[in-house]
């Protein structure tokens, strides 16, 4: 997929089977987190709901890509992933429907993230849930952070952007 080196040319399916561009966040500082609801990570749910509401107001959104590539922790339907992170963690930012972030079915979003921002080592190859990615407001991918950050240490990173 062609793009102008930022991840406005992606669109990827919402829990309820709508479509939502990434350019519809133009202008946003983002972070991409790849999710699963049977992780040792899933509390991370609320830190990120914490930045959401801390940052929405100024620019800011968090975008929750649920997975099942690790451990197969991410089993259930769009359905059920929608009910467990409203009715456990309240999440209120956008969560899209399940894709894969490694391999040959990896969304085009994920092979463009991983192609942008390398992980440690120099590895593209997503490690595991919850690993986040920092794009700016242009769109262009500024970090990558492993899946044992908590969401709640990239407040800096994030005032830093807005």
């Amino acid at each position: 997929m062609e793009t102008d080196g930022s991840i406005y040319a992606f669109s990827a399916p919402l829990l309820d089977g709508s479509e939502a561009r990434l350019a519809d966040f133009k202008g946003k500082v983002l972070l991409v987190v790849n999710t699963a609801s049977q992780c040792g990570f899933t509390p991370q749910y609320v830190g990120l709901e914490r930045l959401f509401q801390t940052y929405k107001d100024r620019g800011f959104a968090v975008l929750g890509f649920p997975c099942n590539q690790f451990g197969k922790q991410e089993p259930g339907t769009s359905e059920q992933i929608e009910s467990f992170c409203r009715t456990n963690y309240q999440v209120s930012f956008p969560i899209f429907a399940k894709i894969d972030v490694n391999g040959w079915w990896a969304h085009p979003l994920y092979q463009f993230l991983k192609k942008n921002k390398r992980g440690f080592l120099g590895a593209e190859r997503i490690s595991w849930n919850f690993t986040k990615f920092l794009i700016d407001h242009n769109g262009t991918v500024v970090g990558r952070f492993a899946p044992s950050k908590k969401p709640e240490a990239l407040a800096a990173a994030i005032e830093a952007l807005l």
